[in-house]
């Protein structure tokens, strides 16, 4: 990715207008009994792959010994021992809490990622495995929350479901808080602007036979998921800072009408503030927590984009792409047809993990691996009573979780792959890489030192290589949990 020149004030954080109040709290649910942990304690001797561990781990399970025992449960599963499985849960449930430290909140999350699996999925003939007493249902929520530094309440609603059991209002306002207390989503659109802004800036070579048509100057970018938008604010203002700034006009998809249409207003205000000139286009996709919203559904939708010869065109794929992997040839084609619109740029951001592994019991390892660094960075950088870190946590964390964990085929979204994987998808449409410039690594560094300033990020920057290719070979930089 390229960057800008060095007077834009990418750093800059416009997002005074986003908050979104929440609805009054439910009451967390009260302590188990004292007996809870006793009755659970008897149950380890009538399966081995419990028996194995011992009643002292299971009375007081270390943080190691803790995910030793959600990786077993995860193993149960697999193999269809339910029964088994349903009383690893009960045992890891009891001894989690949301509310504790970093480890106790990742077995917390995953433990409810299980159970909503089993609840999901359940097994017809399950090991049987008798035991006197009946299997309870899970508890979750233990431990009664501590004061949390910030007054406003939320709700974490616990129904068997991967995505649609929060309001938009919860999901909104921890989308808004993972970018606040985060660098992960503030990292991304900062190198992705700074590449749109250097990509616009570049000359393009003069095709002769064209000479008398006139050279782009407008910007049109094609922004899928804009969300909140929140990514383009400090853009707008480094192209308003310019001597003659350009019309820029944003096409932005969404599945929600009306927040596409509240963060249009919210930016044209802001472009009004400016005195840039300004246009939004909203485009409704299908919902994809209703199963509708396909690749199909994406392709069939470009052709409402209106492209204009006047304007230089940026598609902006900020931690989006990723959800259309259920069918990899029709986001090739998409990717393709991306392509033949010949933008000037296409910026791609994506986590740095594996979730897309088709055989759930490695999905599952690789996300405890992945969530336990994210788990600590957090740990590392936020106070233990901070309401925003309990809320990004259990909503937009939690809601990630339970959908690699207990979602199956086309109802699993977040197929989260390495980079090499999109290397290989977007040289395959056409698309060769851009080297990242001095200035745009030393942004990220900013964001990083001034935002973030404790040592749990680095930054990494990787080259992509390709034997085939003669072009010099571009770079990748990925931000490091350091743990």
């Amino acid at each position: 990715m390229s960057a800008s020149s060095s007077h834009s004030p990418l750093l800059h954080d416009n997002q005074d207008d986003l908050h979104v109040d929440l609805p009054p709290a439910a009451a967390p649910p009260p302590p188990p009994p004292s007996q809870q942990l006793n009755h659970l304690h008897s149950w380890f001797h009538y399966h081995p792959q419990i028996q194995q561990l011992g009643p002292e781990m299971i009375i007081t399970p270390p943080s190691i010994q803790m995910r030793q025992l959600l990786l077993s449960c995860a193993q149960l599963i697999s193999r269809s021992d339910i029964t088994a499985a349903h009383r690893l849960i009960s045992i890891l449930s009891t001894n989690s809490s949301p509310y504790g430290d970093s480890s106790d909140r990742l077995v917390h999350s995953f433990t409810k990622a299980l159970s909503i699996r089993l609840h999901l999925h359940p097994h017809p003939h399950p090991h049987p495995h008798p035991h006197p007493h009946p299997l309870p249902l899970p508890i979750f929520s233990n431990i009664n929350p501590p004061n949390l530094t910030d007054s406003n309440n939320f709700i974490i609603t616990q129904r068997c479901n991967t995505s649609s059991n929060y309001n938009d209002a919860i999901l909104q306002s921890s989308y808004l808080s993972l970018n606040q207390i985060t660098p992960f989503i503030r990292f991304s659109q900062l190198t992705a602007n700074q590449a749109i802004l250097e990509a616009i800036d570049q000359p393009q070579p003069q095709n002769h036979s064209f000479t008398s048509s006139p050279q782009p100057h407008d910007i049109h970018i094609l922004d899928f998921d804009i969300m909140h938008g929140v990514q383009w604010p400090p853009l707008m203002q480094a192209i308003a800072d310019r001597h003659h700034p350009p019309t820029l006009r944003i096409t932005a998809t969404g599945t929600n009408l009306d927040i596409l249409r509240r963060t249009g207003d919210r930016l044209s205000k802001f472009a009004h503030s400016l005195g840039l000139r300004f246009r939004f286009f909203p485009l409704l996709l299908p919902d994809q927590t209703n199963n509708h919203h396909t690749v199909d559904d994406v392709i069939n939708h470009l052709s409402a984009v209106l492209l204009l010869p006047n304007e230089i065109l940026a598609v902006n794929c900020v931690l989006y792409l990723h959800r259309l992997l259920i069918d990899r040839d029709k986001l090739c084609l998409l990717l393709r047809k991306i392509k033949a619109m010949n933008p000037r740029v296409v910026t791609l951001a994506e986590r740095e993990a594996n979730h897309n592994h088709p055989i759930f019991l490695s999905r599952f390892t690789e996300a405890m691996n992945y969530y336990t660094a994210v788990f600590e960075s957090l740990e590392a950088t936020l106070p233990p009573n901070s309401r925003e870190r309990i809320e990004v946590e259990q909503v937009w964390f939690g809601r990630e979780i339970a959908d690699i964990v207990a979602a199956e085929g086309e109802n699993r979204k977040e197929r989260h792959e390495r980079y090499r994987s999109w290397e290989v998808m977007m040289r395959s449409a056409g698309f060769r890489n851009v080297s990242l410039s001095p200035y745009a690594l030393s942004q990220a560094k900013l964001l990083l030192r001034l935002h973030y300033p404790s040592e749990g990020y680095n930054l990494e920057i990787k080259p992509y290589d390709d034997d085939d290719d003669d072009d010099d070979d571009g770079q990748c930089m990925v931000m490091e949990l350091l743990v």
